[in-house]
């Protein structure tokens, strides 16, 4: 049966539709969308169904859970994701990098060893690209030796994105002024700005997903996964905790979201140090 084009009623999402994205967003990705999400979920994925050809969401649930549509899965969780980022978003955590973790880390590059900083959930790259503007700015002679950030986030589409480090002029607005003149470039024809090569050149960007392997060999000094863990349930937060305290170096920092808490039964694997701040507790690796 071929629908007009004014008919739309095959683009609403049934009850059991729901349940299946619910279930098959929380096994792929540790999502949580409780009922109240519905229409959240059939707006987003619209286009998806669309792009596949699917002409209601019941034939794109049997699609996305067979094997032909394994790839798919990507793409749906793609358009779940919500992706807000900032520029220094919560800078406390900043001013805790710059004062109390480049010094600690300089030090660590000149006695010859690597320094490696993770941006777990690093959306549109606003996160990691901060992190590489403060240590430019607190300690020039830190990114000439062995540093690397790496950027990861689950959506592919966003970290496009990332890669192109290109942002309008609202979404720079966060820069410090002296920051914005020396790290970001401007495209006078289209008023964009994009993030210098000195910046770009210590930021890596890579696809991973938190809920399955963690391909990176060693141990970071500082981790950033900043409302990441908010959108999972309690018991997926817990077991991701003991992972990252055995990729965080003894005494080498985690940093959380505004909201988020390292889950009490793993407390003994962290210690707080300011706001939503923590140290690895040495010789506490699970």
């Amino acid at each position: 049966m071929t629908r007009s084009a004014g008919d739309t009623s095959a683009l609403v999402m049934d009850d059991k539709s729901f349940a299946a994205i619910a279930t098959m967003a929380k096994d792929e990705a540790g999502l949580v969308l409780p009922e109240g999400k519905m229409t959240m979920v059939q707006s987003r994925l619209r286009k998806r169904l669309l792009a596949t050809g699917q002409p209601d969401y019941e034939s794109y649930c049997r699609f996305v859970t067979s094997p032909a549509g394994e790839n798919e899965r990507r793409y749906m969780i793609s358009a779940l994701t919500t992706n807000v980022s900032h520029f220094f978003r919560e800078s406390h955590h900043f001013d805790i990098l710059r004062d109390k973790v480049v010094p600690v880390l300089l030090q660590k590059a000149r006695n010859g060893q690597r320094v490696r900083i993770w941006s777990a959930g690093c959306s549109s790259g606003q996160e990691p690209y901060s992190i590489s503007m403060c240590l430019h700015s607190a300690a020039p002679e830190l990114v000439s030796k062995d540093v690397l950030i790496l950027g990861t986030d689950i959506d592919p589409a966003i970290l496009e994105k990332a890669e192109a480090a290109v942002y309008s002029e609202q979404q720079v607005s966060g820069i410090p002024g002296e920051m914005r003149n020396s790290y970001m470039e401007l495209d006078r024809g289209s008023g964009q700005y994009r993030v210098n090569s000195a910046i770009r050149k210590i930021v890596r960007f890579r696809e991973l997903n938190l809920l399955r392997d963690w391909p990176m060999k060693g141990q970071f000094d500082v981790i950033f996964c900043r409302n990441v863990v908010i959108y999972f349930d309690a018991q997926t937060q817990a077991s991701l905790w003991p992972r990252f305290r055995q990729r965080i170096i003894d005494n080498g920092w985690i940093f959380l979201g505004h909201s988020e808490r390292i889950s009490d039964s793993a407390m003994r694997l962290f210690e707080p140090n300011g706001m939503t701040a923590y140290r690895a507790a040495a010789n506490k690796a699970p």
